[in-house]
């Protein structure tokens, strides 16, 4: 079978099962292992001197020792199975609906039960957060890890089969636990972060184009365009500011991180500051329609 026709499975198969409870209360998650290793090399190389090669040359490891089991894996007897199930566990697309969803339903219970829903979500402060700021960061969630856990996902795999999707989720994983610029990752994490930048710079783009296709707004790809210049990360700033404009609301802004406020500019700045539950419901909204345009893209291409 094709790289595609493994996909329509797997994607179908996620968007039914998402994360079964029960499974992975009993086993660990493949992106729990895929931590557990890169949490060992940061613990293990991430000292001294020379942090910036050492984490290098152990993100490069990483990153061979995943196209090998992803190329192991897809070879062994029924490896069409393993990948379509591999691949379904590691999108992430209802695990994403049902986690922005649930913002959604306790912010319309009470303002502290959505403090603790979107924590699980967003890393920022949530303790002063009011109703607006928590909508933001769901929303704003929602759209990042549109592009991270199920457009680039899926473009990889599309790509390069298990090996590719293995690769790209090894890449994602390390960016989110050593990508970031402190004083203990700035040097050992940088190979990380700029392979994630890599890897992502199509499927942001490819998922800002998906959003405003479904939406009919393929006019306000200028507007988008220039408003992703405004986010402080080269990719994710794309399939925000297409959220932004086919909800009509602004997003990013002012926020807090560790206690101190960061004055992030607004994307998409003419929109509506002032958000509620129904906008991450139309979030979700904006979550599904581009898996439907996702799979329907991937059959026209299996057919072909």
């Amino acid at each position: 079978m094709t790289h595609a026709a493994l996909l329509i499975f797997a994607l179908i198969l996620d968007a039914v099962l998402g994360e079964p409870r029960w499974l992975w209360s009993r086993v660990p998650h493949p992106a729990v292992l895929m931590g557990r290793a890169i949490g060992w090399i940061d613990t293990r190389f991430n000292t001294g001197s020379g942090r910036k090669l050492k984490g290098s040359l152990s993100f490069a490891t990483l990153c061979l020792a995943a196209l090998i089991l992803g190329s192991l894996l897809a070879a062994l007897p029924g490896g069409a199975i393993i990948e379509i199930l591999l691949a379904a566990i590691l999108l992430a697309q209802k695990s994403l609906a049902t986690h922005v969803r649930d913002v959604a339903n306790a912010l319309r219970l009470s303002l502290g039960d959505a403090r603790r829903a979107v924590t699980k979500i967003v890393g920022r402060d949530t303790r002063s957060m009011d109703q607006t700021a928590v909508a933001r960061g769901a929303i704003e969630s929602a759209a990042e890890n549109l592009s991270d856990a199920i457009v680039a996902p899926a473009f990889w795999f599309l790509l390069g089969g298990l090996p590719g999707l293995l690769l790209y989720k090894f890449t994602n994983t390390a960016d989110s636990m050593i990508g970031y610029k402190t004083d203990r990752h700035h040097d050992f994490g940088w190979a990380a972060a700029r392979f994630d930048d890599l890897l992502n710079w199509i499927p942001a783009r490819l998922t800002a184009l998906l959003i405003a296709a479904t939406y009919l707004r393929l006019d306000a790809w200028p507007i988008i365009k220039r408003d992703a210049a405004l986010h402080r990360s080269p990719n994710a700033g794309w399939p925000e500011a297409a959220t932004a404009i086919v909800l009509n609301i602004a997003l990013s802004g002012p926020r807090s991180y560790s206690g101190t406020t960061q004055d992030f500019p607004f994307v998409h700045p003419e929109g509506r500051r002032t958000l509620t539950p129904d906008d991450i419901d139309a979030a979700v909204g904006v979550i599904w329609r581009v898996w439907g345009a996702v799979l329907a893209i991937v059959i026209l291409i299996a057919v072909a």
